[in-house]
């Protein structure tokens, strides 16, 4: 695959706030399911809601790949605009979800049209809250409450339940129902406390099938819960540092947990076995080191974010070693990089063809991201592992060979 382009890079329109202690980050980036919308907590406490594709005047005069005239004609015909939603906090997760219309002549929600659906967007908070917004007008409308610190993640199951995982600082998860079920008189419903980590709590991941949902938190292993019965399916154990980022394949078959121990792990979810180790090794050449900063390479490998492709071929992940990567997924090292300063945060464009980046500074990059024709073999796999277990496979009468590939152990 070719290098990936910058095609874009945002920067926050207000000067640095130096009496905050953390302030300008941009810990966390999100598409909407639908690709119309992108989401970008660009510091100072504020979220950016922008309309995808970009404006043409927001592309980078560098980039040869514009399309003149269909950005801008699709704006015209639209009514979408940018939106600045005040948070009056530090933003640390976000998490896009539709909302499902309102029937008529029936209770209807606050921001929504009778018959028409809208988009809302999650925000977690330096002092434990949610908010969640409507993404059309950019109204506030709710706040959720129960954490005692620091929302670091978000994860909304990704079948329209409206059900919500958050990932907290407190070292607990919630799961919390924003469906018309889970409203009561005190507000909507907190589902779970799920208790199991004893640090902060980084990232939380629910699998497409909505079976499983995976958490991360400033230890050696990550949890692995069942979404039905919200027990504890089991512990993943391999990493040598912190995990800090997890996520699930499309067909929720593989999982992947990236940790400051410079290796991502790919995993059978419910098998718990290690498939692969994807190390990132230092690309001297690429970074230009000086001599004396060689003894720090496993602090300046340490992965902050790793996040499947659309169609689940291909890994990014973004390190403290200024390198965006991207993995194809049957080779063992990067098939591209492209240089990158003070990485957080990941995100693919869930049509595919780019990816996001969020910085310490508070800026977001938009890169090409490899596009590729999945082969009928893969299809195959991935419309199977869709509602197979591995255990399922296995116990399938055909030939060895095909087992293996279905269950990703032919790499």
């Amino acid at each position: 695959p070719e290098e990936p382009v910058l095609l874009a890079e945002l920067k926050p329109g207000r000067p640095q706030r130096y009496d905050w202690k953390s302030s300008c980050e941009t810990w966390s980036v999100a598409f909407s399911p639908d690709g119309a919308w992108f989401a970008w907590s660009q510091g100072h406490c504020v979220v950016k809601l922008i309309p995808w594709p970009l404006e043409e005047a927001e592309l980078c005069k560098t980039s040869e790949r514009k399309s003149r005239g269909s950005k801008a004609e699709a704006r015209s015909r639209g009514v979408a605009k940018e939106k600045t939603l005040e948070c009056g906090q530090i933003v640390w997760g976000l998490a896009f979800s539709a909302w499902p219309p309102a029937a008529e002549g029936g209770e209807t929600d606050p921001a929504c049209a009778v018959g028409l659906p809208c988009l809302i967007l999650a925000t977690g908070l330096n002092d434990g809250q949610i908010k969640v917004w409507e993404v059309q007008t950019g109204h506030l409308l709710f706040s959720l409450l129960g954490h005692q610190d620091v929302v670091r993640d978000l994860s909304f199951a990704p079948n329209g339940s409206l059900i919500l995982v958050s990932a907290s600082r407190d070292k607990t998860l919630r799961v919390w129902d924003l469906s018309r079920d889970g409203r009561s008189m005190r507000g909507w419903r907190q589902v779970q406390v799920l208790l199991g980590h004893v640090q902060w709590v980084y990232c939380c991941s629910i699998s497409p099938d909505c079976s499983m949902l995976c958490s991360a938190a400033g230890e050696k292993s990550a949890l692995l819960w069942s979404m039905r019965s919200y027990t504890l399916i089991r512990r993943l154990e391999g990493h040598q540092s912190s995990v800090v980022s997890c996520d699930f394949s499309p067909d929720s078959a593989l999982l992947v947990t990236a940790s400051y121990d410079a290796c991502v792990i790919m995993w059978d979810p419910y098998t718990g076995e290690q498939l692969r180790t994807l190390r990132h090794v230092p690309l001297h050449s690429a970074l230009d080191y000086s001599s004396e900063v060689h003894s720090s390479e496993v602090h300046t490998s340490s992965l902050r974010s790793v996040c499947f492709s659309p169609e689940g071929l291909y890994l990014a992940t973004v390190a403290d070693d200024r390198l965006l990567r991207i993995w194809a997924l049957e080779l063992r090292s990067p098939v591209a990089f492209a240089p990158m300063t003070n990485g957080l945060c990941c995100m693919y464009f869930p049509h595919g063809g780019f990816i996001a980046t969020g910085t310490r500074d508070g800026h977001v990059q938009f890169w090409t991201a490899p596009r590729v024709l999945s082969s009928l073999k893969h299809l195959c796999r991935k419309a199977l592992r869709t509602f197979l277990t591995t255990y399922q496979v296995l116990a399938l009468p055909i030939p060895r060979k095909l087992k293996e590939f279905l269950t990703y152990r032919t790499f």
